[in-house]
């Protein structure tokens, strides 16, 4: 194989390291825009207790199907807007009715 082949085969690959998370829809009311709340659990580096941390992340919602309450999966993807770029990927758990 040539050079040039080489980097075109290479660049045909699909990317494998993109980051996914999984958090509640917790803000629903923006056009193709959804907030959500991802919760991890670390141990402080002082005291060596579990504390939880948590961050809202806005992820693009094409179709606007998720609603406030469900769990999904988010990946990080190209900058889409100012604060929005990472992009629902898949719908884990609909929301509980109360």
């Amino acid at each position: 194989m040539t050079q040039a082949q080489e980097t075109t085969t290479t660049s045909a690959k699909p990317q494998t390291n993109t980051r996914t998370l999984v958090g509640r829809v917790v803000s629903d009311k923006r056009s193709k825009t959804i907030t959500v709340l991802v919760e991890r659990r670390v141990i402080h580096e002082l005291y060596g207790k579990i504390v939880g941390r948590s961050r809202k992340y806005h992820a693009h919602d094409e179709k606007g199907e998720y609603k406030m309450g469900d769990l999904v999966e988010i990946a990080e993807t190209r900058p889409i807007s100012k604060t929005k770029s990472w992009v629902v990927t898949k719908l884990l758990e609909k929301a509980r009715l109360a």
